[in-house]
């Protein structure tokens, strides 16, 4: 397994995703589990994959939606590592594993569940419609668990922006508004996006246990597309990552 982070200058998200794989390699002891990042921290996706053994090997995006990265950085990696038989598994989102962790964020936060409520989904953003619609549907899936209207804003690239979000939320009455960082670790971002909550925000995903749960899913998703049933993901890498 390779999961694939994107790559942040703030050293909390190293962390973090540093974290995040230990349990992941708890969850799957007997599977290694190799870190390539697609920007701004090492290792490097192209290095991850020139350092594994010739085999099969899933990479598994650390991404919450679709979007260029999944779509055409991740398969080019793939596809300039001919001795690896390799495949890439689908973002994590939508899922409900991720708003089991929403949820729990933003109790965490303090998230007053009553009358007059609502919560913006502060996500990265994205130019591709496939990404923004898989942003909608994660907003979707946490209105419907709260019970309380989830408007989707960006930090990026689309919009709305969170304090427009805001906005739209008190001109239909909801004037106690949280804030669901739709983020996978600390970061700009997501100290942006809290910065501007008129109420609580919640901390990003980061290591909650259901992100640890995905990213075995998801592997395991991908890997079964493997015809043969000798071993997947276990060649080791020729050097630590």
């Amino acid at each position: 397994m390779v999961v694939v982070a994107h790559g942040s200058r703030d050293p909390r998200t190293l962390a973090t995703v540093r974290s995040l794989l230990a349990t992941v390699r708890a969850l799957r002891p007997g599977t290694a589990v190799h870190l390539g990042h697609i920007e701004l921290n090492e290792p490097l996706l192209p290095d991850t994959l020139a350092r594994l053994a010739p085999g099969r090997a899933v990479l598994v995006p650390l991404l919450l939606g679709r979007g260029y990265h999944v779509k055409h950085d991740l398969p080019a990696a793939a596809a300039a590592a001919p001795h690896l038989d390799a495949r890439v598994a689908a973002p994590l989102g939508p899922h409900p594993l991720l708003v089991d962790a929403l949820h729990d964020r933003l109790v965490e936060a303090g998230f007053p569940e009553e009358a007059g409520t609502g919560v913006v989904l502060a996500a990265a953003g994205s130019r591709d419609p496939e990404g923004l619609a898989d942003t909608r549907a994660t907003a979707s899936a946490l209105a419907e668990r709260l019970g309380v209207p989830v408007v989707p804003a960006y930090a990026s690239a689309a919009s709305p922006t969170v304090p427009a979000a805001v906005r739209a939320l008190a001109a239909l009455g909801r004037h106690r508004v949280a804030v669901a960082s739709y983020f996978t670790a600390p970061g700009r971002f997501a100290a942006q996006s809290a910065g501007v909550a008129p109420g609580v925000a919640s901390a990003p995903l980061g290591t909650h246990p259901a992100l640890a749960g995905l990213l075995v899913h998801r592997y395991d998703e991908a890997a079964r597309g493997f015809a043969s049933s000798s071993p997947v993901g276990q060649a080791p890498l020729a050097a630590s990552a």
